[in-house]
């Protein structure tokens, strides 16, 4: 019996700029599985349209009907069908409102245009099959902005960081993050692996603030049995473990000056030595570093070694502050929303059009984390089927009042407690120590085991 041909993902697109639309055309039909059709007006859509599509983009500002109209219209017609706009406006408002009625993604009409549209369908394309999710599958190295399915979002802003991230992939330089805590400076890291030459061999992160001062050497570059009290066996560090691939060391700005002479040592050799040891380990490792420090700013101060700075800094990219990101915002917010009701089985929840401006208003102190937190706790927190304004809490832990009403545990609380501490005094884990009145091993666990 004949094999049945694969069938075609149907695209429609309504676009009433002949050249733009035949441009649009033209660049997704690059893709043999995409069947393209291109329409003038709304009206030509409606009455020409034979079968139901797969997606449909439609431009804003159509001669015939106005954006938001059709979209209602093409959603009405063909409930649950993606669909994803293009404007050259990129008002908050109109992102809101269109997020609203139904729209799947918003896309700026700008030079990054065609490359947005690629990546939205295949993301479209992906969901529709129920693929798995894109952090365990290679990325295409032909697809620069292939990293919004790490890193949710289509800003200027964030577009800068992609194409800083598909440089980086197509380097073997060392590459050095930059970003306020919580902007997802691991993201990154894991989404240039992916897509790079050693996506293949190991992504290892560590995050310096998290290990004591003490056992550094140790965890990057192992140990013997017996060179220190409590070493009872052999142990591989993450220089090792990350042999072939990449590792990524977090809050880089946080090592000790001998550890900081040690690993310029390692970086320059490309070998080590375990300590206690004498056998020299061949190394073959992408070093990918991130901090929320100025590096450039501890040199001058004399904290951070010069010439380890001048090895790291290798290809730098910044990673944006959520404030600065508009209306990613809300395409975080949905997807974080969304992703907690999979996972508690809880029936999906919408975001009304008032908690989406009061989501945009706000100014992000701890970034996407802090988002995050807001958006599960909004999530517990609605008795219907849309998360209001009502169920979004931004209270600073440091509030004493609203602080003490949550009755929490005391193990919640004080996890509340270092947190906000951490974020303060950008994980200084000593000065902390000494203001808490703690000790500094008493951080380090709830940092290590991720209650913090």
């Amino acid at each position: 019996m004949k094999p049945q041909p694969l069938k075609k993902f149907r695209i429609a697109v309504i676009e009433d700029d002949l050249w733009y639309g035949q441009l649009l055309q033209y660049h997704l039909s690059q893709n043999p599985d995409y069947e393209v059709a291109l329409y003038a007006s709304g009206k030509e859509f409606f009455s020409g349209v034979r079968e139901r599509p797969d997606l449909v983009t439609i431009d804003f500002s159509l001669p015939d009907i106005a954006g938001d109209q059709l979209l209602k219209k093409v959603t009405q017609l063909y409930p649950g069908l993606p669909v994803i706009v293009i404007s050259a406006q990129s008002k908050i408002g109109t992102v809101v409102e269109l997020l609203k009625l139904g729209a799947t993604d918003y896309l700026v009409k700008d030079e990054h245009t065609r490359q947005s549209l690629w990546n939205a369908v295949r993301v479209v394309r992906e969901n529709a099959a129920q693929n798995q999710p894109a952090a365990s599958t290679p990325l295409a190295l032909d697809d620069p902005h292939g990293f919004s399915t790490l890193l949710k979002g289509n800003s200027p802003a964030i577009r800068r960081t992609f194409d800083m991230m598909a440089r980086a992939a197509q380097t073997p330089v060392n590459v050095s993050i930059n970003g306020e805590t919580g902007t997802g400076k691991e993201l990154v890291a894991k989404g240039i692996h992916l897509q790079s030459e050693r996506r293949k061999g190991p992504f290892v992160a560590v995050n310096m603030a998290a290990i004591p001062s003490e056992l550094v050497e140790s965890e990057l570059f192992g140990h013997e049995k017996g060179a220190f009290t409590g070493a009872i066996g052999r142990k591989i560090g993450k220089f090792e473990e990350a042999n072939q691939g990449t590792l990524f060391l977090d809050e880089i700005g946080e090592l000790h000056p001998v550890i900081q002479s040690k690993l310029l040592r390692v970086l320059q050799e490309r070998e080590m030595q375990r300590v206690g040891g004498s056998d020299k380990i061949k190394l073959n490792v992408r070093l990918v570093t991130a901090t929320h420090k100025n590096l450039a700013e501890e040199v001058s101060k004399g904290t951070f070694r010069e010439d380890l700075y001048f090895r790291i800094m290798g290809l730098p990219i910044v990673l944006p502050p959520l404030r600065e990101r508009g209306p990613d915002i809300v395409v975080l917010a949905q997807h974080f929303l969304a992703a907690f009701c999979k996972e508690y089985q809880k029936r999906p929840l919408l975001l009304s059009a008032a908690a989406q401006a009061k989501l945009v208003a706000y100014d992000y102190p701890g970034n996407v984390r802090e988002l995050k937190t807001v958006l599960e706790l909004a999530a517990v927190l609605s008795n219907g089927h849309e998360i209001r304004p009502a169920d979004l809490m931004f209270t600073p832990p440091a509030r004493g009042k609203d602080f003490l009403s949550d009755e929490k545990t005391l193990r919640e609380y004080t996890r509340t407690i270092i947190r906000y501490h951490l974020d303060k005094y950008s994980n200084n884990v000593p000065l902390i120590a000494e203001k808490l009145g703690i000790g500094r091993s008493t951080i380090y666990k709830l940092v290590q085991d991720g209650d913090v």
